[in-house]
């Protein structure tokens, strides 16, 4: 793509490093059929090609955004499938990171968009705010109704109904040793995060607990916070440095004192943002080396457990597993193929959906913010889950879990539960005790615990 930038512009290592991402593309078009709102509205400025139009004028005529630029990018789930696609290697990821940071700069958005951004911004974050967000919430439930006749107050409208009905209990992570006579295989920490160690702390707890057993020391850097994924998405670029700044100055101290073999993480979308954190504070003098480093160290949960020696497999149930791939693991960073073949070696039968690809809807806060093109995204995702007859869904990432929970009555569970479970380990807790009926293969059938 030809583009028409002056020196003085490129002056702005930002402007030059988005001329340089928008020089690659050649408007071929393949990222519109990978493109989930494009194939879902049809409209060429939905598209990632017609995004980068849009961030090119946007950025080359040096003026604020407008209301149809925030209208398209906000539209942009940045699942990063045209960044798969792309056959020239359109770094599009970086590209709509610095169009949504000129947004929030330039673009003054309605009152009830400003209150909502700034009240996920300033809770979701933060577990025990969410914590109590999400106990406040069954008061909002019973006017669900009214809220989504009134366009404003959709996205809390989505929000409250997203929430679940029992928050479980807290659990405050602790350093672990390895189990007593297994084999050290390794030194790691584990990030808390935000809204998933509120959410569903068994998460965790199942990758502590095959950890332990397969002889992985685990440590609990004092100062880790959430990753800054959630406001970076937003284009609330100071308050995810700051974020990213307090995670890499945590595990440096970590690193330091007594070396880490990989710093594991086991919601996707996390784990897509701390791999870029390299990127993300590049210019900063202070913390581009730490950051490159802890970078380097990011895996996610599969990703480690692959490349190490795991507990004998256990004796359960045969089941049938429908995998759903979050945009973050098979796009953001790449990891298709571990979680897939950590579970068939387990002894689950994985089936793939059609449609793989595209994302679920769920995206962070898309699903607060977007709610009508996500809800069309969750129909669609959860049509083709559920023509593969699974027992189970796995999945890599809470939102997403939380989103097709919120369209099936089919057990969702993490992917590292599952592997827990299958390894030695208690059973997960969204598929309660077995009963002795028949699923739709023949095989033994798990019950949740709401029956």
């Amino acid at each position: 793509m030809q583009t028409n930038f002056t020196a003085a512009q490129l002056q702005d290592p930002a402007v030059a490093e988005s001329e340089k991402i928008l020089r690659k593309c050649v408007h071929c078009g393949f990222c519109t059929a990978t493109c989930p709102t494009y194939v879902t509205l049809g409209n060429e400025l939905d598209s990632p090609r017609g995004r980068i139009y849009l961030i090119k004028d946007m950025l080359e005529n040096d003026r604020p955004a407008d209301k149809q630029v925030v209208t398209h990018i906000d539209r942009c789930l940045s699942c990063l499938s045209c960044v798969t696609t792309c056959p020239s290697g359109v770094d599009y990821m970086h590209l709509v990171d610095h169009a949504r940071a000129h947004i929030e700069n330039t673009y003054t958005r309605p009152w009830p968009d400003r209150l909502i951004r700034s009240l996920l911004a300033h809770v979701l974050p933060y577990p025990r705010r969410f914590r109590l967000a999400l106990k406040a919430s069954a008061l909002g439930r019973p006017f669900v109704p009214l809220m989504r006749a009134i366009r404003p107050l959709r996205p809390l409208a989505a929000m409250i109904a997203l929430a679940p009905r029992k928050v479980p209990p807290a659990e405050t992570p602790q350093s672990m040793a390895p189990v007593a006579g297994t084999a050290p295989q390794g030194r790691v920490a584990i990030l808390a995060g935000c809204a998933q160690s509120v959410l569903d702390p068994g998460i965790n707890a199942a990758a502590r607990r095959l950890l332990g057993r397969s002889g992985v020391e685990i440590v609990v850097p004092e100062g880790e916070g959430c990753c800054g994924a959630l406001v970076h998405h937003m284009g609330r670029e100071a308050d995810s440095l700051e974020a990213a700044r307090r995670n890499v100055d945590a595990w440096t101290r970590e690193i330091e004192a007594g070396g880490l073999d990989a710093i594991l993480i086991t919601t996707s979308g996390c784990g897509t943002t701390i791999k870029d954190y390299g990127h993300m504070l590049r210019h900063d003098a202070a913390y581009a080396g730490k950051a490159a480093r802890v970078s380097a160290l990011a895996r996610d949960i599969t990703e480690y457990l692959a490349s190490i020696d795991l507990p004998p497999v256990a004796d359960i149930p045969p089941l049938t597993i429908a995998y759903h791939a979050a945009c973050s693991l098979q796009h953001g960073q790449k990891v298709t193929l571990q979680p897939k073949a950590l579970l068939r070696a387990a002894g689950f039968a994985v089936r793939e959906p059609a449609e793989s690809h595209l994302c679920c809807g769920s995206a962070g806060t898309y699903n607060i913010m977007q709610p009508e093109i996500s809800a069309q995204l969750r129909d669609r995702k959860m049509a083709n889950i559920e023509r593969t007859r699974p027992d189970l869904i796995a999945a890599g990432n809470i939102g997403c879990m939380t989103q097709i929970g919120s369209a099936t009555k089919i057990p969702v569970v993490h992917t590292v539960e599952l592997l827990d479970w299958a390894h030695g380990g208690p059973p997960p807790r969204a598929l309660g005790a077995a009963a002795g009926s028949e699923s739709r293969d023949g095989q033994p059938q798990l019950v949740t615990q709401d029956g």
